[in-house]
């Protein structure tokens, strides 16, 4: 039997952390389906950036519905730092066939790639964007110097996990030597929810984290732009949540721009409450300005609801598929974008989005697709 450990410092369900987390619960779930493979998890229990915000769990380890264990170990300080999970990851490397670390700029990194090396186990590292720069990246030269440590500390037996080829052209540069491994992060496909009428209005949806790498401001103002240009009116839902300055600044904005009455900030949604935002969406919008997936495109797409990501993202095949538009993040290109998508066939768009979901996607076939990988590692002793 293959053992796995996955070590991340947040886990389900913890979701306030975003897209990482769904990602790697559900691989976690899928994995846990095949007899062969014992999974385990090394986490914290930090539900925020707080060190008040935790996660009510029960007994260490926690056995999860498909079968595998949890170790949430208490958070110390900060948003994910545990002296705990720091005691507990020498004896947990040593029993695993095969590590899944996930992130780079956490306390973990660097102790599980050290220990991996001494104890000669094979690591698939997942940065999940991590190593991605735009220009308001901050503590680029902090990243740097992490950088560079984790190069001297990183075992032979290693592979870079990445979810597109740009993330990994981009990750590979800043960790030369590295084999990678394009694996998409997988989605669940669920049964299609009923649509919400919309009244005629078209309804907008962006969901993620608040921070100005994700271009909302530029929506925003793509928003103003389209207003007497549309032959309808519309409405703008923005779910998620950052630091509260940032927020207030995009309330803000909302208000400068005259649009405030047809903007409504929700706060972080769970899961329930974002299928139901789905469910009442006409399109959704991503404008990122670097994303190394954007696991929310492929949920909406899921739903069937059709997308616009920014050409920042790593969804050009929207296009080809016909379920999307893929534009520059620029306000004016958004605007001309909304104004396309608004007389297009959403409807039959977002049915080829859900197919192509369905057959690309979903989770067995990821999960089959990192198995690959860790019996190539669990069994290349000389290397890769």
């Amino acid at each position: 039997m293959l053992r796995i450990l996955h070590i991340v410092p947040t886990f389900y369900p913890a979701t306030y952390f975003g897209g990482t987390i769904q990602s790697v619960y559900g691989l976690c779930n899928e994995l846990s389906r095949n007899a062969d493979l014992q999974v385990r998890v090394l986490t914290t229990d930090s539900s925020g950036p707080g060190t008040k915000d935790r996660l009510y769990v029960g007994a260490v380890p926690e056995r999860m519905p498909l079968g595998y264990d949890v170790y949430y170990c208490a958070k110390t300080s900060g948003k994910e730092f545990s002296w705990e999970l720091l005691r507990r990851l020498g004896p947990m490397v040593q029993w695993a066939d095969v590590i899944h670390l996930t992130g780079v700029y956490s306390f973990t990194t660097i102790p599980t790639l050290f220990l991996a090396r001494l104890f000669g186990k094979p690591v698939v590292w997942s940065p999940r964007g991590a190593l991605q720069r735009w220009p308001g990246s901050r503590r680029v030269w902090l990243k740097a110097l992490w950088d560079r440590l984790c190069r001297v500390v990183v075992a032979g037996r290693t592979v870079l996990h990445v979810t597109s080829k740009e993330e990994g052209e981009e990750s590979a540069s800043k960790l030369p030597g590295l084999k990678t491994a394009v694996i998409p992060n997988g989605v669940d496909i669920p049964a299609l929810v009923p649509r919400m009428s919309s009244g005629g209005q078209l309804r907008l949806l962006f969901v993620g984290r608040l921070d100005p790498k994700k271009g909302v401001e530029n929506l925003i103002e793509a928003c103003r732009m389209v207003q007497g240009r549309l032959n309808r009116g519309w409405s703008l839902v923005i779910a998620g949540s950052g630091r509260s300055s940032y927020e207030s600044s995009l309330k803000a904005c909302a208000v400068e721009k005259g649009v405030a009455g047809q903007v409504r900030f929700v706060g972080h949604v769970g899961n329930q409450q974002k299928t139901v935002l789905v469910a009442e969406a006409d399109i959704l919008v991503l404008p990122s300005f670097t994303e190394n997936f954007g696991l929310v495109v492929a949920e909406a797409l899921a739903h069937g609801v059709p997308v616009i990501a920014s050409t920042h993202t790593p969804w050009k095949r929207v296009e080809e598929m016909q379920c999307g538009l893929w534009v520059d993040n620029d306000s004016e290109t958004l605007a001309k974008a909304l104004e396309r998508m608004a007389i297009m066939p959403l409807a039959e768009m977002g049915a080829r989005g859900r197919e192509w979901m369905s057959r690309e996607f979903s989770w067995p076939a990821v999960a089959r697709a990192m198995l690959e990988y860790y019996r190539l590692l669990a069994g290349a002793s000389g290397g890769l």
